[in-house]
């Protein structure tokens, strides 16, 4: 099984503990998209509130409600079930018809509002998401409100989160099993072991990277991405200019998403992840085998809009962190967590 914990630290492992998604409303996400609806066009945008439901079911119910084919139906990003969420689905519905979702009926949705627009919603076309956390029956709260002050302040590792994973970590078995040659004829599947791969590559290297003690401290050949954006560019030599772009947020390193292609870094970057993919390289062939492209992914994650709140020995937190970043890296930083869902669910299946 895939597991964060066992991952390196920015700031040590904390000792603080406290208990995650007590309730679905413990944990609420909002999509912020980086448009408005047009008004106008062949396609729907549908915002949803989801209470404990999951984005691929209610992506099925709306094919039903609308009569379109499963693919008709887009969304940016997939959401945690055991979350309250406001998500944007898009739907192919070309034509004049003026469409009243008041009558579409699915447990736990909520239809916010719906408009016409003129381009289709496609994966990853976020702005970021909003996050509101409550953790309850937190041991130490004013440890954690000294390490929330340095995750804000300084940021932390920009590890992939277990929901990449799968449950028990099936999404990374499921790529073992592709790489050893059997054949998944279900795109989506294939799309989810694939990436789970590759996140799982982009995880151990930071992870060293963490151990090596250059995260905050760059390297000559390092690669770099601008904050806020996906550009990058390569530095032979880091300068106190670098230096510099890196305290104030302005840039980040970054590490490769693996693929085919040559590397972007060099010197001792490049050295460094060739030997970590050396370590690895039943998931980097099995990557380069089915085509996917060299890419490269900030090593920190800084977080937006931060606040916290505390009442009692509950703390509650909320951030905007970009598109394809993940809260529970953030959490992680801040408390030992247990996840209560999770906990629900294998009590569960041991139940059965």
């Amino acid at each position: 099984m895939h597991n964060l914990d066992d991952l390196a630290y920015v700031y040590g492992k904390p000792l603080s503990t406290g208990d995650l998604r007590s309730r679905p409303e413990d944990f609420k996400v909002t999509e912020l998209l980086p448009f408005s609806a047009s008004g106008e066009g062949e396609h729907l945008l549908v915002n949803l509130r989801k209470t404990g439901a999951n984005t691929v079911y209610v992506a099925k119910q709306l094919a039903k409600y609308f009569k379109v084919k499963p693919h008709m139906v887009t969304y940016a990003g997939l959401k945690d079930r055991n979350a309250v969420t406001e998500q944007f689905f898009g739907v192919h519905v070309p034509g004049k018809k003026q469409y009243d979702l008041s009558d579409f009926d699915c447990e736990g949705v909520e239809v916010l509002s719906w408009q016409r627009h003129n381009k289709k919603l496609k994966t990853g076309a976020l702005l970021g998401n909003h996050f509101e956390i409550t953790l309850r029956n937190v041991t130490d709260i004013e440890a954690i409100q000294q390490r929330w002050q340095k995750i804000t302040a300084t940021g932390v590792a920009n590890y992939f989160g277990e929901q990449r994973f799968g449950i028990d970590g099936n999404n990374l078995n499921g790529a073992k099993q592709l790489f050893a040659g059997k054949r998944i004829h279900d795109r989506n599947k294939r799309g989810f072991y694939l990436s789970a791969a590759r996140s799982h590559v982009f995880n151990q290297m930071l992870d060293a990277r963490i151990k090596n003690g250059h995260f905050s401290n760059p390297i000559d050949g390092d690669v770099f991405m601008l904050s806020g954006s996906r550009s990058v560019f390569h530095c032979d030599k880091i300068d106190d200019q670098i230096i510099q772009r890196l305290a104030e947020q302005d840039i980040a390193a970054t590490l490769p998403l693996w693929g085919e292609g040559e590397l972007m870094s060099s010197d001792q970057a490049k050295q460094f992840e060739l030997a970590i993919a050396e370590q690895l390289s039943d998931y980097c062939d099995g990557l380069e085998k089915f085509a996917l492209k060299q890419e490269r992914r900030a090593i920190s994650l800084y977080v937006q809009a931060a606040k916290m709140t505390v009442d009692g020995d509950n703390a509650t937190v909320s951030f905007v962190l970009p598109s394809g970043c993940f809260a529970t890296t953030v959490l992680r930083e801040l408390l030992d967590y247990t996840d209560i869902s999770v906990k629900e669910r294998e009590n569960e299946h041991s139940d059965k």
